[in-house]
């Protein structure tokens, strides 16, 4: 895989500042039953690395400890985690919402029959990958019926109450470009979902977020592959927009990586861009109950201008409301199941 770090490194990107922390997003292994072109931390099933017990202990302590109110839990696949399950318990516990970023295969694997029912009785937050809903784009991303089974997974979480109207339940899903190209406005790409999934499969859901693809780990490195890494950040840079700087998600998270370690965001963990705090070389987790990382310093390269082109983009979706207009998204017509 090629290193995309020494092509980003040098940036005229403007110095951001950490605001108050609300977010704290643990990365809990790069384990996953998927293996994805665009995954920005290269995840798949042959990874090994997980979190430990202690570490995992450690993430409910410092929730305790700065009263964070948001854990959002990511991978890999963070279902595949053993201690995922009392995180959320203990998390739950203490108030904090939760907030699972679920691939929706993960839900029909073997010894995972009962998840999404233990996500419903928690009041979890599902924020689910479906990056088209086309059956042929998905799969040609994801693998031949990955779609069928995200649809399955979809129809279950339903059943259980998530995304239906009147429901606690918070059911989200994610847009990604099929390559080296902006997403288009998440306004009309939300309308799109709405009409095509529930029309088609009869699905419903709350909110679609629509992300830019980073140029780190397995995407970056099929750019520099195809010759196409410099175009993209062409791409990039020229579509930046000052104002999404005041809401990008590094302003009030901490990512953690599986060893504890900090990072300003999950883009610089793929990078290995430790976060400040203070004069602390590489600080851990353990030092958030020591430390305050407000007003920090964060950690820029040329890639945050993937999180301020366009309307911007985050974990949570685009930055800025987009305007009503035509739909600019067109794939082949979705066959009916």
């Amino acid at each position: 895989m090629h290193a995309t770090l020494p092509l980003l490194a040098a940036t005229d990107f403007p110095p951001i500042r950490r605001r108050l922390l609300d977010t704290l997003q643990v990365n809990l292994g790069y384990k996953c039953n998927q293996s994805c072109l665009h995954c920005h931390v290269a995840a798949s099933p042959q990874r090994t690395e997980m979190m430990d017990a202690g570490h995992a202990g450690l993430v409910l302590e410092v929730l305790r400890a700065r009263g964070i109110s948001t854990l959002d839990l990511t991978g890999g696949a963070p279902e595949l985690s053993p201690h995922f399950r009392e995180l959320v318990c203990g998390a739950r516990a203490l108030g904090v919402r939760v907030i699972d970023r679920c691939n929706l295969t993960i839900l029909s694997e073997p010894g995972q029959d009962d998840l999404a029912a233990f996500l419903a009785a928690q009041g979890v937050e599902v924020t689910a990958s479906l990056p088209c809903y086309s059956p042929a784009h998905v799969d040609r991303q994801r693998g031949d019926g990955v779609f069928d089974r995200s649809i399955a997974g979809l129809r279950q979480l339903n059943a259980l109450g998530y995304g239906q109207d009147g429901s606690s339940l918070v059911l989200n899903l994610v847009y990604n470009p099929q390559g080296a190209s902006l997403p288009p406005p998440q306004g009309e790409l939300h309308a799109d979902y709405k009409r095509e999934l529930l029309q088609h499969f009869s699905i419903r859901f709350n909110h679609l977020f629509a992300l830019t693809n980073m140029p780190v780990q397995r995407f970056g490195s099929t750019l520099v592959s195809k010759g196409t890494f410099a175009s993209y950040m062409q791409l990039l840079r020229g579509a930046y927009e000052a104002e999404n700087l005041d809401t990008v998600m590094c302003r009030s998270m901490v990512s953690v990586d599986w060893q504890g370690d900090l990072y300003d965001c999950d883009f610089n963990q793929m990078l290995g861009l430790h976060a400040r705090l203070g004069d602390i070389e590489r600080p851990h987790l353990r030092d958030l109950l020591t430390h305050d990382p407000d007003d920090e310093d964060i950690r820029i390269a040329d890639h945050c201008y993937g999180c301020t082109a366009g309307q911007g983009s985050s974990c949570s979706g685009a930055l800025e409301p987009s305007e009503p207009q035509e739909s600019v998204l067109k794939f082949a017509p979705t066959r009916i199941r």
